[in-house]
């Protein structure tokens, strides 16, 4: 018996493409076009330039004019928590009062940013095209997305961080999920790194919303790079190829773990968080009493809360001291790793993506960025 290597990791598809396929579906079964047996519909991803067939698990329908359809999520080979979980799109033609021929709105489980359905600009488009194309003369139409475990997922995601509360959000720039947490994604992301390690400072964002929010502070794309969780890699990385300096900008609850010597911050690796909070608390003199209620804190967020209101020069001292110690410790895996000297600073933001701190390091190096 001949043992094979290892398969690529599989990619998937993003929330927004499988809410498209399951409008389509609806409309479809409005319009009397849905063949019986039909369990897939055609979606035009856009970006990219591809069309995919997508499972459709059930279709109904409610009034003359309304039908709902149901889809299940497949991220592909991702630790994804939305895996297979139902995508319902409600569609209603014709609906009194709506001038614009195709209305997107949030039921339940789709999270709310800013007072408005977490549906950003990727997934609107893709729904906006995809229905427009199969919408006869004169018609209008009402798409609802609803998210049935979509609230209860969301207490298990870093959501709240940045500003979505009460579900999911609709988000991404393409129809492909790639599989960030799969060994496979690391070699396009140390690709990218490669490509870019001309430059005299490169800064490391984790996900999308640390990359959206650096480019609104003024962060010139061309020092990005986003590592997903692979942080440890990545920064070696870094080493190999003589970048001199990585300015680390994340979320607070995800770059906290470095400080204890975490350098893959996927939770299904590693945790820590507030045990790591906790300990430095204890060591800058909070009282034990306080200590105890940031080490059963159930999330960072919370446990930021907590130090604000006892005193904001405790968040100073505390964070000031967590972000050296971030510092330090990846520029000593850095050198272990690597054999090289590089500088590491640091910029964390909270859940309102307000900047907490910024290391002495991370605001020198923060201008050579921007």
């Amino acid at each position: 018996m001949t043992l094979s290597s290892n398969p690529s990791p599989r990619a998937g598809y993003t929330l927004p493409v499988f809410a498209c396929a399951a409008a389509i579906a609806a409309l479809y079964h409005l319009h009397q076009e849905l063949p019986i047996g039909l369990n897939s519909v055609s979606i035009d991803l856009l970006e990219p330039s591809e069309t995919v067939d997508i499972a459709i698990e059930q279709v109904a329908r409610l009034s003359p004019n309304s039908a709902l359809a149901i889809t299940r999520s497949d991220p592909g080979d991702n630790l994804d928590l939305t895996r297979h979980t139902p995508i319902w799109a409600l569609v209603a033609l014709n609906v009194a009062g709506q001038e614009e021929s195709i209305a997107i709105q949030g039921g339940e489980g789709l999270g709310q940013h800013n007072d408005q359905p977490a549906i950003y600009a990727y997934a609107r488009r893709l729904l906006q095209e995809n229905l427009g194309r199969h919408l006869r003369s004169g018609e209008t139409l009402q798409v609802t997305i609803i998210l049935p475990e979509g609230k209860a997922l969301a207490e298990r995601t870093s959501n709240a961080a940045f500003g979505v509360v009460e579900g999911l959000s609709l988000l991404g720039t393409s129809g492909i999920a790639q599989p960030l947490s799969a060994p496979g994604q690391l070699e396009i992301f140390r690709q990218d790194l490669q490509n870019k390690a001309k430059h005299e400072c490169l800064v490391f964002c984790i996900g999308e919303n640390g990359l959206d929010l650096s480019r609104k502070l003024g962060i010139r794309p061309d020092r990005l790079v986003k590592t997903a969780n692979w942080l440890g890699p990545l920064l070696v990385e870094a080493g190999m190829q003589g970048v001199p300096s990585v300015l680390l900008f994340g979320y607070h609850g995800k770059l906290i773990k470095l400080a204890g010597g975490i350098f893959h911050t996927h939770h299904h690796v590693a945790d820590g968080r507030q045990e790591i909070l906790a300990a430095h608390c204890a060591n800058l003199g909070l009282p034990t009493a306080e200590v105890q209620l940031i080490l059963a804190s159930p999330t960072t967020e919370a446990a930021l809360k907590h130090l604000r209101e006892l005193n904001s020069a405790w968040v100073e001292w505390v964070y000031g001291a967590i972000a050296q110690q971030i510092d330090q410790r990846a520029a000593a895996y850095i050198k272990v790793h690597s054999d090289r000297a590089v500088a590491v600073g640091s910029i964390l933001f909270d859940r309102d993506r307000q900047i907490i701190v910024r290391s002495p390091i991370g605001d020198s190096l923060f201008p050579k960025v921007c």
